[in-house]
């Protein structure tokens, strides 16, 4: 199985959706221990579904660290194996 895990050159943190705060922003903890402003952007939005305790990859913004994009969310089996090899 191949499982895309975040990238550190390009700033990806891994974080768990912790609330759903309507008009495609959500509210993700993520592992670098901060809580962050995520908004869904629209590519995505048409294409996947995210739900509260999603983990999902997110790209925080280089001139305001509290907001983020999110870029990613990976799927039950995906998760399982981001625990097994020690990334969650």
């Amino acid at each position: 199985m191949r499982v895309r895990v975040p990238r550190e050159r390009d700033r990806e943190v891994l974080g768990i959706v912790e609330r759903l705060l309507g008009a495609n922003r959500l509210r993700v903890r993520c592992m670098d221990g901060k809580v962050r402003l995520a908004r869904i952007p629209g590519k995505m939005k048409k294409r996947i579904w995210i739900r509260e305790g999603d983990v999902v990859i997110v790209v925080p913004w280089s001139f305001q660290d509290e907001k983020a994009d999110v870029v990613w969310r990976y799927t039950f089996p995906q998760v399982g194996w981001l625990q097994r090899k020690g990334f969650l």
